[in-house]
C-alpha cells in the first residue's frame, strides 16, 4: 500500500509511521461519492414535491417502511393533515402518495447507509493501523457532520409541516451547505490521505485562486437552493433579460431577509451574476495555467476541467430556465453544481502544495 511498510504497520502512534494511506483515501473518496449520490436524490425529492410525505422523524424504527395497507393509510392520514396536501395535493390516492413517500423514504435510507458506510471501514482502518494518526480527528469530525446533517435535515422539513407547502428556503440552503461541507471535507481529507501531508505550502498567487474559486462555487450552490426554495426558476424564463429587462423589475422587498432570502426576482438575479462571474473567474484561471510553463501538471488539468465544467453548468441553467424546470435537466444541473464544487475542492487543494 502507498506510503505503508512492513516496518511501519506496527507503529501506529509513533511519529510519522503512516503519513499516507491508499485504502483510507478509496474509502473516503468512496464515501464522498455517496454524499454526492444524497445530493442527487435530495434533489430529486424537492423536484417531485415529496420532501414532506414523510411526516415524522424516526432515525431507528423509520428504516422500515410501511409493510401492510394498515401501515400505510396510517402514514397517509398524517400526510393528510398537512397544508402541502390541503393546499396541493387534495384529493390524492394512496398509489400517488406511496410515490411521494418512497422518494422521502430512499433519502433517508440513503443517509441512513452514509453512517454505515463511513463507520464500520472507519473502525476497520483504525484496528488494521491503516488510518494516518494525523487524520483521526478529521474522520471523528466527519462522522460528527454527519449526525448533524440528519438533525438539519428534519429541522429544514419541520419548517415545511407547520402551515407551509413547502420547506423554509432558508433552511434548504443550510441543508445543502452542511452536505457540500461534508463533501469538501472528505473530498480535501480522501486527497491528504492518499498523497500525505504537504511539505512546504504554496505562496504565490495559484493558492489564493484556488480558495476564492471554491468558495464561489459553494455561495453560488447555496444561492441555487435559495432559487430552488423559492421555486423561483418558473419565473422571468428569458435570457439573458429577465421579463424583457436587464435589472428585474421588484427586486427590492421590504427588508433584507426578504430581499436576499424570498424575493424571487432577487434570488434568480443574484445566481445569474454570481454564474457570470465565476465563468470568468474559471475560464481566466485555466487560461493562465494552460499558458503558464511553470504551472504544475495537474493544476493545469484541474482548472481547465473546472472551467469546462462551469461552461457546461451555465449552459445547463439557461436551458433548465428556457424549458420551465423540466425534472430531469434541473437535477443534472444540481447534480453537476456539486460536483464542481467537489473539483473545485480538489483545485484549491492543490494550489497549496508546491
Amino acid at each position: 500500500m502507498s506510503g505503508v511498510t512492513e516496518g511501519t504497520r506496527g507503529q501506529f502512534n509513533a511519529p510519522g509511521a503512516l503519513e499516507r494511506s491508499g485504502l483510507a483515501a478509496v474509502w473516503l473518496f468512496a464515501v464522498a461519492a455517496l454524499v454526492l449520490g444524497m445530493v442527487a436524490v435530495g434533489g430529486a425529492t424537492r423536484l417531485t414535491g415529496s420532501g414532506l410525505s414523510i411526516t415524522q422523524w424516526r432515525p431507528i424504527s423509520g428504516v422500515v417502511p410501511p409493510m401492510t395497507q394498515a401501515d400505510w393509510l396510517r402514514v397517509f392520514a398524517l400526510y393528510r393533515d398537512s397544508a402541502q396536501y390541503r393546499l396541493l395535493n387534495e384529493g390524492m390516492s394512496l398509489r400517488a402518495f406511496q410515490a411521494l413517500y418512497w422518494w422521502e423514504w430512499g433519502h433517508r435510507l440513503l443517509a441512513r447507509t452514509l453512517g454505515l458506510v463511513f463507520l464500520a471501514p472507519f473502525i476497520g482502518l483504525l484496528a488494521w493501523r491503516r488510518l494516518p494518526p494525523r487524520l483521526l480527528g478529521r474522520c471523528l469530525i466527519l462522522f460528527g457532520l454527519g449526525g448533524l446533517q440528519g438533525l438539519v435535515g428534519w429541522w429544514m422539513v419541520k419548517s415545511g409541516l407547520e402551515g407551509r407547502t413547502a420547506v423554509l428556503p432558508e433552511r434548504l440552503a443550510t441543508h445543502l451547505a452542511l452536505a457540500l461541507t461534508l463533501l469538501g471535507a472528505l473530498t480535501w481529507t480522501a486527497l491528504e490521505a492518499g498523497f500525505g501531508p504537504v511539505s512546504q505550502k504554496r505562496r504565490d498567487g495559484w493558492a489564493m485562486a484556488g480558495l476564492l474559486l471554491m468558495g464561489g462555487l459553494f455561495l453560488q450552490c447555496l444561492m441555487g437552493a435559495l432559487v430552488a426554495g423559492n421555486h423561483a426558476g418558473l419565473i422571468d424564463g428569458d435570457w439573458p433579460l429577465m421579463a424583457g429587462r436587464w435589472f428585474p423589475e421588484g427586486y427590492w422587498r421590504e427588508g433584507l431577509r426578504a430581499t436576499f432570502l424570498h424575493g424571487l426576482a432577487a434570488v434568480q438575479f443574484n445566481h445569474r451574476v454570481m454564474a457570470y462571474l465565476l465563468v470568468i473567474a474559471a475560464s481566466v484561471t485555466a487560461l493562465r495555467a494552460f499558458l503558464g510553463r511553470q504551472t504544475p501538471p495537474a493544476i493545469r488539468v484541474l482548472a481547465t476541467a473546472l472551467a469546462v465544467g462551469l461552461w457546461v453548468q451555465a449552459a445547463l441553467g439557461v436551458a433548465t430556465l428556457w424549458l420551465s424546470v423540466p425534472l430531469p435537466l434541473a437535477l443534472v444541473h444540481q447534480v453537476n453544481a456539486s460536483a464542481m464544487f467537489a473539483l473545485s475542492v480538489a483545485l484549491a487543494w492543490r494550489t497549496q502544495r508546491i
